[in-house]
């Protein structure tokens, strides 16, 4: 069993990982090509994101954000780019509010939980508009409600 110090300590080492994430983020920037963009904001904070996928046979084969806000809400976006590298669509749509808290390793609170799940919110509504588009465009004309003049 770990003591209040050994759990303080790797606690603060978690802390310091969110700020190396937030001043030196991972797969910031714009990305030509994208398959999916989705942008999405918390209007009670103001946080902000942006993220694009590129997608190849069903996962993805990269992603890159842009955004402004807190440092949980920036770093939580850092991360959740590393880790859904290479990961399949149903992985990704399906991550949880648990994964999340893994993923940054603290506690946020109730007040901060949505910084944490906005970049993972972003992603999934992304994919899932992706998804309706693509099954959209392989329907024939006659299916898509297209009118017969």
């Amino acid at each position: 069993m770990k003591t209040t110090k050994q759990a303080d300590a790797v606690e603060e080492l978690y802390r310091e990982e969110i700020m190396d994430h937030y001043q030196n983020p991972r797969n910031f920037g714009h990305m030509d090509g994208a398959d999916v963009s989705y942008h999405d904001y918390n209007p009670v904070c103001g946080d902000e994101v942006t993220v694009q996928l590129k997608m190849e046979n069903g996962t993805v084969k990269e992603a890159v954000f842009t955004g402004k806000g807190c440092a949980i809400s920036q770093a939580a976006a850092s991360m959740l780019t590393e880790q859904i590298h290479g990961k399949s669509v149903k992985a990704v749509v399906t991550m949880t509010q648990n994964d999340m808290l893994e993923t940054i390793k603290i506690n946020p609170g109730p007040v901060r939980i949505k910084c944490v799940l906005l970049a993972l919110r972003a992603v999934q509504k992304g994919i899932v508009q992706y998804e309706a588009n693509r099954a959209n465009l392989a329907k024939p004309f006659s299916e898509k409600g297209l009118s017969k003049n």
